[in-house]
Order: structure tokens, then sequence, then C-alpha cells
């Protein structure tokens, strides 16, 4: 299944130049645990709601910082052509959780995450197990 079909489309963005309180109150009202950090529609950077404890509210609450300043910015991302199994595989060499997902162009079409893709392979197992019950013979 290409990523396009399955990546969230709806990404929460970021500029590098947004205040850190900005980005954790955007995580806390979308629910989310990353904000990708773009310029235009490219991806530069992530912030996670580690990045924020760890990098901002851990060395002094993070009074006037900006994305830029606690984001990783050896930013993995993947295309949105490629498969499930190739950003699985991206995300563990990289050790990453969150895999921005990007056009041809480089520009941010979506995101995948672990908890998404740990997600989808157990409703295939159930929909698998299902379809496995129904074919067994009776004892």
């Amino acid at each position: 299944m290409p990523l396009r079909e399955f990546a969230r489309s709806s990404v929460v963005t970021a500029s590098p130049d947004e205040p850190i309180e900005q980005i954790a109150r955007k995580m806390a009202d979308e629910g989310v645990g990353s904000v990708v950090v773009t310029e235009g529609s490219r991806p530069v950077g992530i912030v996670t709601d580690r990045d924020v404890t760890v990098r901002a509210v851990a060395n002094g609450g993070g009074d006037g910082m900006r994305a830029e300043d606690v984001m990783s910015s050896d930013l993995c991302t993947e295309s949105e052509g490629s498969g499930l199994y190739e950003a699985v595989q991206s995300m563990g060499e990289h050790g990453v959780r969150r895999l921005p997902i990007c056009d041809g162009d480089g520009e941010l079409t979506g995101i995948i995450t672990a908890d998404d893709v740990r997600e989808f392979l157990t409703n295939e197992e159930r929909e698998m197990n299902e379809v496995l019950e129904q074919q067994r013979p009776a004892y």
C-alpha cells in the first residue's frame, strides 16, 4: 500500500520562528505528539513533545525559545509512493517514531507514526483472524 493512501494528510505544522509555547499549545489542542516545522510547504524539522520537555522546559522553561531552537533538523522523510514496509524500515534505521511524507517535489503531504503502523497491523491481524475463524472446520 503506497504511503499516500496510508499516511495522515492533516499534519500539524509550524514555522521555524514559532515560539515553543505556541507549539506546545498546538500539540495539546490537536492531540498530537509532534509538529512538523516547514519553510513554505517543505519540511525542515520536527518538534516532538519530548523535544519540548527535554530541550526547552528542562533548560529553563523555554521562554523566548523558538521551534528552530529545539527541533530535530536531521529530518528523516519518506516518499508518498513508498510502501509501508519501506516506511517501517526507515523508522527503524533512523530511530524515529514519526515520519513526514513528501511528494516528488519534497513538499509535505502527510505523516505516519509508529502508533499508526501498530494500529494498522493490529486491525489487519484481527481481520485475518476473523477470516480464519470463519473457515475453520467445526470440531
